[in-house]
């Protein structure tokens, strides 16, 4: 029988990487990860070079739970002797690419990490009371077994299609593939974004900066009414607090998913600086000019076609206010149009293990959890309809770690911040009188 692990996690983004980080020092916590990418890589189609995280570097893998951590980005800066390059530089927002940078640093250091891992199945032991999970070696096509007492699911949220634009014929990408179709891109006569948050901004602006050099027509299609920039004052911040999230989970589940889509503006928003860089972009090529790009604002896209003759996108569009559809057509086209979580297909043979609620959903725990039998599953941003906007958010992604921690050791290790909000998002628990004088 395979070695009995008390975690097997699956899934090697920043969460479960923050968590394998965090569990390393803990001798109570024999974990083990597993990846299917053959090394860490968050993002690569969208590694821009001049594209920053929307959240401050002490938004990395452990700092929020542990500010001497050997793992922290601080340390990797200091190790690879730009720490005072950083300072000088003076932005909390590191670049993304130096992000990725970091996140490999962190993982090449780590033991417990096992990359190059397909999961195929989970099964549950209930003899040992033990989840066993299978999984292919992609290099090899070896079989494995790995063994654990609790599961941490981290696997991310795929590409999202909507339903018009699945199974298009052509090259059409997804944003999360854009810079491996870039050079093919640019070699066209038009290329059309569609969506409305920071990737198709980042898209955008990045193909308007070569827009001269290739001469190609650039089109940006969102349905949102206007160029929504992501609020970030600072009370809105306290929203990504463990207080809203213990508020957010409180709340009848209609009512959570009526908020979720409303608050779009909290973190599906555009930095307001790439919005007035696009701006500006624009405002110096027309002084040289009619500039060929369109942006459309209010307009949704019904459906897509293709012209196999001129190997063209036919998009059937409609401007939501006026009412009115056109058609437009495109040589390229780029589906800005978001990740979405999916449930993984192995963990079918468990699915009576696993909490559900009326929509078919994971029904998680305040500590993250879906087990329907105990607290032996846990989940790493799957939980927007529980948790509220924050299950995405880097910043919070230690908080949670820090919750699954201490259910796993039945004891708090690190720190779980309670009331860090000035404002108070529920009203009292018990009547309050005015004060009239």
């Amino acid at each position: 029988m395979s070695r009995c692990h008390d975690v097997v996690a699956i899934g090697i983004g920043p969460f479960n990487l923050g968590l394998a980080c965090l569990t390393e020092p803990l001798p109570e916590i024999d974990a083990v990860f597993l990846e299917r990418k053959e090394h860490f890589d968050w993002h690569p189609g969208m590694l821009l070079d001049d594209s920053t995280l929307q959240v401050p570097f002490m938004a990395d893998l452990v700092t929020m739970a542990d500010p001497t951590s050997p793992y922290s980005y601080l340390n990797f800066l200091k190790q690879s002797g730009r720490l005072y390059s950083f300072y000088i530089r003076e932005s909390f927002y590191p670049l993304r690419v130096e992000y990725n940078a970091y996140c490999q640093w962190a993982a090449e250091q780590l033991d417990s990490l096992r990359f190059g891992r397909q999961v195929e199945r989970v099964e549950y032991d209930q003899r040992d009371q033990t989840y066993v999970v299978h999984a292919t070696a992609t290099s090899t096509g070896e079989r494995e077994t790995y063994r654990g007492r609790n599961l941490v699911l981290g696997t991310g949220t795929p590409p999202y299609l909507p339903e018009p634009c699945r199974d298009l014929p052509g090259d059409a990408v997804h944003s999360a593939d854009y810079l491996a179709a870039k050079p093919d891109l640019q070699a066209k006569r038009s290329i059309t974004v569609v969506g409305s948050g920071q990737s198709a901004a980042e898209i955008y602006y990045d193909l308007l900066g070569d827009l001269d050099r290739h001469g190609y027509d650039l089109t940006w299609v969102t349905r949102s009414p206007r160029f929504f920039p992501l609020e970030y004052t600072k009370l809105t911040l306290e929203m990504t607090s463990p207080d809203y999230v213990d508020y957010f989970h409180g709340l009848p589940a209609a009512t959570r998913d009526r908020l979720v889509p409303a608050q779009k503006g909290l973190y599906k928003g555009i930095d307001s600086s790439l919005i007035d860089a696009i701006f500006d972009l624009l405002y110096q090529k027309s002084l040289r000019g009619r500039c060929t790009t369109t942006l459309h604002t209010n307009t949704a896209l019904r459906d897509v076609g293709f012209d196999d003759e001129t190997k063209s996108y036919v998009l059937d569009l409609c401007q939501v206010e006026q009412g009115r559809g056109f058609t437009m057509s495109t040589e390229g086209l780029v589906l800005a149009t978001g990740y979405r979580y999916e449930v993984p297909e192995f963990l079918t043979p468990i699915a009576d293990r696993i909490a559900w609620d009326d929509a078919g959903r994971f029904a998680v725990t305040r500590d993250y959890c879906i087990d329907a039998h105990g607290s032996t599953i846990y989940v790493q941003n799957a939980e927007l309809h529980t948790h509220g906007f924050g299950a995405p958010d880097l910043g919070l992604g230690t908080h949670r770690n820090a919750c699954i921690i201490r259910s796993l050791l039945g004891r708090e290790h690190y720190p779980v911040e309670r009331r860090i909000a000035f404002q108070d998002f529920a009203a009292p628990t018990t009547p309050v009188e005015a004060v009239i004088g």
